[in-house]
């Protein structure tokens, strides 16, 4: 299916597919946070879904799509991290092989969640082309279903269920503030927007170590060559071609964030909310903080996008050390 011929249905349609296996998130609220940025913020806690990440959403909706004959050969995906975990664990849920083709450097902790999720681990160089390369070769041996991390239109659907789900508990909002890697939230999220508040403005909140959603929408092409310098792992993947369309239909605005931003925004939600969130998460306090001009008085809703992190390196750690 092409996802830029998605509709509202297919959302309604996947979440009543998950229903039986995602978790319905809490809505997160902080009085000292909403005091710091000016604004009434509500969290959506996707760090405390299934397999640490909203990406389980997608993966579940792609997992129990498939037919029984598609389902018996397996799945077979690319990923640094979150959607290798999530599509194992969903799979896991069907009974059914897994093939996860991870880069070099990928977050160890998330290494080792996938394979205690039950798949198979393929390691191939750093960067989209060599991954994209291994994936063709994993699937040509296997017979395995791809089920892109960003690009698959069942993936997009599931992931658009999260902000569905922080509209029905928490609406209505000014603004939704969603980090943007792929692509595959945030373009879920706006059509999930379109249909049920159109009035709300959507902003993709991405490090500046690979701002690439921000030149392409400027630019109004994809922009693809660039090398990814952050500590956002989860947002280091190159803007998908359905997901640019998208979001360049949805008008999605980008604010970019520094990485010394992002990683005060990860202890600052720590500290006054108690929960550990991943860099690629805080990076939506991050960027309210960062233009709190754009913010003051509104009610604004933010995706926590995942929270497994790797404890042995906490950045504010590392940056001290």
């Amino acid at each position: 299916m092409d996802p830029t011929t998605l509709t509202y249905p297919d959302l309604l349609a996947a979440a009543a597919r998950i229903a039986g296996h995602a978790h319905v998130t809490p809505v997160l609220r902080s009085a000292s946070l909403d005091a710091i940025a000016g604004a009434t913020l509500s969290f959506k806690a996707e760090h405390l879904q299934r397999a640490g990440a909203f990406k389980f959403r997608g993966a579940c909706n792609a997992v129990w799509s498939l037919s029984d004959a598609q389902a018996a050969r397996g799945v077979v995906t690319h990923s640094s991290g979150n959607h290798g975990g999530a599509l194992a664990l969903a799979a896991r849920t069907r009974g059914i092989p897994c093939h996860v083709v991870v880069p070099e450097g990928a977050v160890q902790a998330k290494l080792a969640a996938i394979e205690a999720y039950g798949a198979i681990l393929h390691r191939c160089a750093p960067g989209i082309a060599a991954r994209e390369t291994e994936c063709t070769r994993v699937q040509t041996e296997t017979g395995a279903e791809l089920v892109h991390p960003y690009t698959d239109a069942r993936v997009i659907a599931g992931q658009g269920t999260a902000a569905l789900e922080l509209f029905n508990a928490g609406g209505p909002f000014d603004a939704l503030v969603v980090p943007v890697g792929g692509g595959g939230l945030a373009s879920g999220t706006a059509l999930a927007l379109a249909a049920v508040s159109p009035r709300t403005r959507l902003f993709l909140a991405e490090p500046a170590g690979a701002a690439e959603t921000a030149a392409s929408l400027r630019s109004s092409e994809r922009v693809v060559d660039f090398v990814p310098d952050t500590i956002c792992d989860g947002l280091r993947g190159t803007l998908g071609a359905p997901n640019f369309s998208l979001l360049r239909a949805a008008q999605a605005e980008v604010l970019v964030v520094d990485d010394a931003a992002t990683t005060a925004a990860m202890r600052l939600l720590w500290q006054r909310t108690k929960q550990l969130v991943e860099p690629s998460s805080a990076i939506t306090l991050a960027a309210v903080l960062a233009n709190r001009e754009r913010f003051a008085g509104q009610q604004v809703g933010l995706i926590l996008s995942g929270g497994n992190v790797d404890l042995d390196a906490l950045p504010w750690s590392v940056a001290t050390a």
